[in-house]
């Protein structure tokens, strides 16, 4: 099919006066609200001091014999965004399928019904499938015919349907590339076969490369066929392959290839300007003057997708700076500014064919210095070639916004009447710590940093300067963002400090008590040992939990060196203080919990008046203090490394990790299976105990015998609060901050109250203190009475 010029397959401007300089061209996109037609986006309006003419185009081009002029009017920002737009710095950002200022235009072709065929809803440039497939044949599956959404005139609709021979398979095709009347057909069905690009292997998408290598090299190739091969372009770059030396080496020199289309422009001296645009591949190609323009600016804008549509494009012929358009945001642009020499020649003589490519990731340019796990690397490609002799411009100037899939897009609570705000940042959690900005190296076959260094990047965006001109990308360097913990606070404070005077004084109590229940061997061991694992938890918590001076630290500075990350992803250094903290707390805290159940144990043997084995005391310890020890070993061992310590604690606070990246708990980190599980059964363990006990002793409320349950309970409570308050800031940290003070105190009452109390020690020091103060109530000698009336 020869493609007319309505057809918008591959569109395509021409001059029609050879005096009209297209150097001067300038490309915007004009939104506008108040049109009563239908929606168009494409409109070519050329102008000078004496004529103007209208030839449609898939983007608006204006052309002035004056300079690049200064920054357009500012607009005031719009109220509120239709049909899913996002508002962002008063920019509505609009899906793929709406565009105008509040996203209230049509830019899409609706549902319809072709050859018997259904077509999806499809966004004006992209091409669509039919829902109806190949049943049998090679192609079994495969849709079985593709049709795209052109703007003719400002009417949107789908064009004639190519179809597939079933029985094709990739092999045949490029075994078949040889008659010019073959091209629409083979390119369309290389395109419909890729169009599952999940469902590629190496092998297809080496052969689809090779297929559409041939097709684009043809200087006989059609418009048609040239879209539909940039279409398959754009679906290889979603494939999803193990890397592979030959498929690797048919997808660079497709690169190539695709870098070097814009001189075909150069045969038909009347057309200065194409473009095709699909999901991942923009390919724009253009002629100018260079002694009549100041620079070349293309620019990709933001959507509320990644994906690039047509009336996100930009192109503008003459422009000495970067510039940004008020009402629109930027995702990637380049700069191509020429030599004053080049303004000495005649415009014939500086006429210079530019051709732009961008990939929506680093696909086809496969490093071995780095790799990308979490990020997706945007590659531009700019080329420029002088009538006779290559063009080296005196500088190039790039902008990329950083991405991280998925990129996240908050929205904030709107006003009243307005759209929802949105914040746009990277994966939760994460900012862009440094980058470099690389040009692809073919003979290295990899990035290098020769001739680019790196710009300003205050407002969070990646910019590049080079000398030269290729395939460039601005390589991320992506850190996650911790949210510190605040300081404990007096509140908290207050409250542990109460209760480890209260674990003093009962460990004192009981070191000096001869003569109660607690003179027994194991149950004198049981409770120092629980007192003093939960005494060192709680001074261990106070002193180490809390990285104060991390709290404290200002956000890295990007460096200055051009230097190519190895990978995509910083980790914060190991701190191997914190590290030990957060080892110390796992076990005292563990040991604390299987001290309590020992205890419970050991009251229930004696409950039940069972002789304990003799080697339970050493059976005792090794539970008690072995247990945990092997258990926070076991767990350190596995998910520990010091090039990812965040496996095995939190960076916010020095404990066990428990969230994953996107701050969601996770079973599988160790705070569950290695805290949390083991806590749980322990906890249960001891209400068998007490329920047990309590039978036994035919009571409601049983005594300090029984008091493991409630124990564990309460240390339980204490370390989920603790937990919480560093978790937490504002109101929610204070609410927190007194109820751990709360549980703190009352638990250190009830050691007081169940260990110390009791006592014989403790009862004998009462009766003294209450004698010398009433001495006339509860005398058992008189002499004795007088003793202490002398000392008075």
């Amino acid at each position: 099919m020869t493609p007319a010029s309505t057809t918008n397959t591959m569109s395509t401007s021409s001059s029609t006066a050879s005096s009209a300089a297209p150097t001067t061209t300038t490309m915007s996109t004009i939104y506008s609200t108040a049109s009563s037609a239908a929606p168009t986006t494409t409109t070519l309006s050329t102008s000078s001091s004496t004529s103007s003419s209208a030839t449609p185009s898939t983007t608006t081009l204006s052309t002035s014999s004056s300079t690049a002029s200064s920054a357009a009017p500012t607009r005031p920002p719009p109220v509120e965004c239709l049909n899913g737009g996002l508002l962002l710095d008063g920019v509505c950002l609009c899906a793929d399928d709406w565009s105008g200022d509040t996203c209230s235009e049509e830019n899409f072709c609706k549902a319809e019904k072709l050859n018997e065929l259904n077509f999806p809803r499809t966004p004006v440039g992209w091409f669509s499938y039919s829902e109806e497939l190949c049943l049998e044949g090679s192609g079994a599956g495969k849709p079985r015919a593709a049709t795209r959404c052109s703007n003719n005139h400002g009417s949107l609709g789908f064009q004639r349907p190519q179809f597939l021979q079933c029985s094709l398979t990739l092999s045949d095709i490029l075994q078949n590339i040889t008659s010019v009347e073959d091209y629409d057909m083979l390119a369309t069905s290389a395109q419909i076969l890729t169009s599952n690009p999940e469902e590629l292997t190496a092998e297809n998408v080496t052969t689809a490369a090779e297929i559409t290598n041939m097709l684009l090299l043809s200087p006989n190739i059609t418009e048609s066929a040239r879209t539909a091969a940039v279409a398959t372009v754009s679906q290889l770059l979603n494939a999803r392959v193990l890397d592979d030396t030959e498929e690797n080496t048919a997808t660079l020199n497709l690169t190539q290839t695709l870098d070097e289309l814009h001189l075909k422009l150069r045969s038909d001296p009347n057309t200065f300007e194409s473009q095709v645009v699909q999901p991942n591949l923009v390919v724009q190609s253009a002629q100018v003057s260079a002694a009549d323009t100041q620079g070349v600016q293309f620019t990709s804008l933001k959507g509320t997708s990644g994906s690039f549509v047509s009336d996100r494009i930009q192109l503008n012929t003459n422009t000495s700076t970067v510039v940004v358009e008020n009402g629109f945001v930027a995702d990637a642009l380049i700069h191509v500014q020429f030599a004053p020499e080049a303004a000495d020649r005649n415009p014939e003589q500086s006429r210079v064919s530019l051709g732009f490519v961008l990939y929506q990731n680093n696909r086809f340019f496969r490093s071995s210095l780095y790799k990308a796990r979490h990020s997706t690397v945007r590659v531009l490609s700019a080329s420029v070639r002088g009538q006779n002799h290559r063009v080296v411009p005196q500088r190039v100037e790039m902008m990329f916004r950083p991405t991280a899939p998925p990129l996240l897009l908050y929205r904030l609570r709107p006003s009243p009447g307005c759209s929802p705000h949105v914040h746009v940042v990277l994966r939760s959690g994460t900012a862009l710590y440094d980058f470099a900005c690389v040009s692809w190296n073919y003979t290295l076959n990899d990035w290098s940093t020769a001739g680019c260094s790196k710009g300003n990047a205050s407002d969070g965006a990646m910019r590049c300067i080079c000398n030269h001109t290729t395939s460039f990308a601005a390589l991320q360097l992506i850190t996650d963002v911790f949210d510190y913990a605040e300081d404990l606070g007096l509140t908290p404070i207050l409250g542990l400090s109460l209760s480890i005077l209260s674990l003093v004084v009962t460990i004192i109590s009981l070191i000096k008590d001869k003569e109660s229940l607690q003179s027994n061997k194991q149950v004198k061991i049981a409770l120092l040992s629980l007192c003093g694992s939960l005494l060192g938890f709680i001074i261990t918590f106070l002193t180490g939990a809390v990285q104060s001076d991390k709290a404290d630290d200002e956000p890295p500075a990007l460096k200055e060196p051009n230097v190519i990350p190895p990978t995509d992803e910083h980790v914060e250094p190991e701190r191997i203080s914190c590290t030990t903290v957060a080892f110390l707390l796992h076990f005292t805290l563990l040991a604390t919990f299987m001290w309590i159940s020992l205890y419970g144990h050991l009251m229930m043997k004696l409950t039940f008046k069972r002789q304990l084995p003799e080697y339970w005391t050493y059976l005792s310890l090794a539970l008690g203090w072995g247990l945990p020890a092997v258990v926070g070993g076991i767990t350190m061992a596995i998910t520990y490394t010091t090039a990812d310590p965040q496996g095995y604690r939190q960076e916010e606070f020095c404990w066990l990790a428990a969230l994953d990246k996107n701050k969601h708990f996770d079973f599988g980190k160790p705070m569950f299976w290695g805290m949390i599980l083991p806590g749980t059964l322990i906890i249960i363990y001891n209400f068998v105990i007490l329920i047990r006990i309590s039978l036994e002793r035919g009571r409601k409320r049983p005594d300090h015998t029984s008091s493991s349950c409630p124990l564990a309970v309460l240390v339980g409570f204490c370390c989920i609060f603790g937990y919480v308050v560093l978790n937490s800031t504002g109101h929610n940290h204070m609410v927190f901050s007194v109820l751990l003070c709360t549980s703190a105190i009352i638990m250190g009452f009830l050691f007081l109250l169940l260990f110390v109390v009791p006592t014989q020690s403790f009862t004998s020091s009462i009766k003294t203190s209450y004698n010398l103060q009433k001495p006339v109530e509860t005398t058992t000698s008189t002499e004795s009475y007088r003793s202490v009336n002398t000392q008075l």
